[in-house]
């Protein structure tokens, strides 16, 4: 696959001033709690994005993801001391894995999968860095969406845009396949020139809605995606 150098930024290294190991430190005890309270019910799962490359703003999300299939009223008991902001099922396109978002403020998002995850749609979440529970105190490289490679560093991180750099080294650096990569730079180069892309499915859940009950009769009226939840 041929690729086009990125538009968006050259190496670089940034160094950290305190207000932004402060704001790191914030979001990473918000994101151990949620992360906690999900290990508690022995449900794994794992934040991704700039929380655990470390390279936030006032501006970054925290995005939890749980990579297994489990039962919504166990993810909604766990919890149950958070105030939840909106619950919905988003999938990108009819053939992506649709998925539960659990929303707790505008900033703050648990996710679950509706279906079993592809490798691909797993190795997403590794591909723009992540932790577990056990890791959160550190820093992980990954991808951001402006196809730069984020790596920690002591006293902030050293970024790249991936044009520079060979396929071969990102995948061994953030621990993904090659192919995942490549789609990856074809999603976020075609979404920097067209802009933020649709998606497929966004149904907000009623407050009496079970995601599994959502979903069933969402499939039943949608052949895409009845056989993308159940073949």
């Amino acid at each position: 696959m041929r690729r086009k150098p990125a538009e968006m930024g050259y190496r670089k290294t940034v160094v950290y001033d305190q207000e932004r190991w402060n704001i790191l430190k914030r979001m990473r005890h918000r994101t151990k709690s949620l992360m906690t309270s999900l290990d508690k019910a022995n449900i794994e799962s794992i934040v991704h994005g700039s929380v655990a490359r470390g390279d936030i703003s006032f501006s970054s999300d925290i995005d939890i993801f749980v990579p297994q299939i489990t039962q919504s009223f166990r993810m909604e008991i766990a919890l149950r001391k958070y105030v939840i902001f909106q619950r919905k099922i988003v999938q990108a396109t009819p053939f992506h894995l649709p998925k539960a978002h659990i929303l707790l403020d505008e900033k703050t998002m648990v996710t679950f999968p509706l279906a079993s995850p592809k490798r691909r749609e797993t190795e997403f979440y590794r591909f723009g860095g992540q932790l577990g529970l056990e890791e959160i105190d550190h820093r992980v490289a990954g991808a951001d969406k402006r196809l730069m490679l984020i790596e920690p560093t002591s006293d902030g991180h050293i970024e790249t845009p991936l044009s520079e750099l060979s396929l071969e080294y990102v995948a061994k650096v953030i621990g993904v396949c090659k192919d995942t990569i490549e789609e990856r730079i074809r999603v976020l180069r075609r979404r920097a020139i067209t802009g933020r892309t649709g998606v497929y499915l966004d149904y907000v859940l009623c407050e009496d809605q079970s995601f599994e009950k959502a979903l069933n009769e969402i499939a039943s009226r949608d052949p895409a995606i009845r056989r993308r939840v159940f073949s």
